[in-house]
């Protein structure tokens, strides 16, 4: 796996780098610990150079005024989590009683047990069993001549 130096997670950092340099730096951290160690170094010395906000709680309160309102009893009742469940259940018990569960587990069951094929005989048995046959066809021609 390929390891990015601390000066280009700087960059990385400062902003100094290109959109598509960016993403490739940001889609490694995600499968790489040791550089996400390597840009969290980063962050905290360039921490003291970042832009500080000036009022956090005005920030924060603004930001919470821009999310929408997640409250239930605003959406109508088809759109309640409640009402999800009680379908799901419904569903759950409809196809319980109806015995489709029964047969897609039956179906399964089935699928596990091996099938039984029946036994060819090799070219090897095929022959020696001919052979007999012919055999004991070459015995009885002898006994009928005696």
């Amino acid at each position: 796996m390929k390891h990015y130096s601390y000066e280009r997670w700087q960059q990385y950092v400062k902003d100094e780098l290109s959109e598509h340099q960016r993403e490739e730096l940001e889609y490694h951290l995600y499968t790489c610990d040791q550089c996400l160690e390597v840009y969290l170094e980063a962050v905290t010395a360039n921490e003291t150079s970042l832009p500080a906000l000036p009022n956090d709680n005005e920030f924060t309160n603004r930001i919470m005024e821009m999310v929408p309102d997640t409250d239930n009893n605003n959406r109508p009742w088809f759109q309640r989590a409640g009402f999800h469940y009680l379908l799901a259940a419904a569903a759950t018990l409809f196809l319980m009683f109806s015995g489709v569960f029964q047969s897609v587990a039956s179906y399964a069951g089935s699928l596990e047990k091996p099938i039984m094929e029946e036994k060819k005989p090799s070219v090897t048995e095929g022959v020696i069993n001919k052979t007999f046959a012919w055999m004991d066809s070459l015995e009885k021609k002898e006994a009928k001549k005696k």
